[in-house]
């Protein structure tokens, strides 16, 4: 499960209501190409976040994707989730190891941190996500990390790279040329108005045609 991890990584619109229903936009990001999402939901719900996240773990596995829960490691378990992303405050590789199990996804927000980054590899994370890339709507005042970070995190860990914030398809080849392994993105796919076009057309500029 803990695998080569590449290629579009969705996370799905936290905004209440979403520009469209969140399992309507899985399923077609799905039938676009997508294998990795992110249910991410801050909201108090928590009866309606543990259906919601469960119906997509239901589509993603159906679909043979993985569904990662953004932030809440007791949700991802409750769910039988493939995983569980890490912010600054959302505790640490370690404890997601032991709630989760060894064949679970644990990611982890380095921003533009490279010694964050250092440290989540050393401590066992599975992939390390770098950002904002570009200005991005989901978090406006998040400080900017250079494409170059990808380079100076490649120098000492193999352990893939994710980028996020601000990704479109106008930026996606410049993303992974940096050397992104995965890129991730919200509002290029989760508010749009075709998700599986908008899914097609990300791979295929970020990541080539599917073969």
């Amino acid at each position: 499960m803990a695998g080569a991890l590449a290629g579009l990584y969705v996370i799905t619109d936290a905004r209440r209501p979403p520009p469209a229903p969140v399992d309507r936009t899985v399923a077609a990001a799905l039938r676009g190409g997508a294998r990795l999402v992110q249910y991410r939901d801050k909201s108090a719900d928590a009866e309606r976040r543990q259906r919601e996240a469960a119906g997509l773990v239901a589509q993603c596995r159906a679909a043979g994707a993985r569904l990662i829960v953004n932030d809440d490691i007791a949700l991802a378990r409750a769910v039988d989730a493939d995983g569980v992303h890490l912010g600054r405050d959302d505790g640490d590789v370690a404890a997601a190891r032991a709630a989760l199990g060894a064949d679970r996804l644990i990611g982890v927000s380095c921003y533009a941190d490279s010694e964050r980054a250092r440290a989540a590899a050393q401590a066992g994370a599975d992939y390390l996500a770098f950002g904002s890339l570009y200005p991005s709507p989901t978090k406006p005042q998040s400080a900017l990390a250079p494409l170059s970070i990808f380079r100076t995190v490649r120098a000492f860990t193999d352990c893939p790279l994710v980028a996020i914030g601000g990704i479109n398809a106008g930026n996606i080849a410049e993303v992974t040329a940096a050397g992104a392994d995965a890129v991730a993105v919200v509002e290029a796919v989760s508010g749009a108005s075709d998700a599986e076009a908008a899914t097609v057309e990300l791979i295929a500029r970020g990541f080539g045609p599917a073969t």
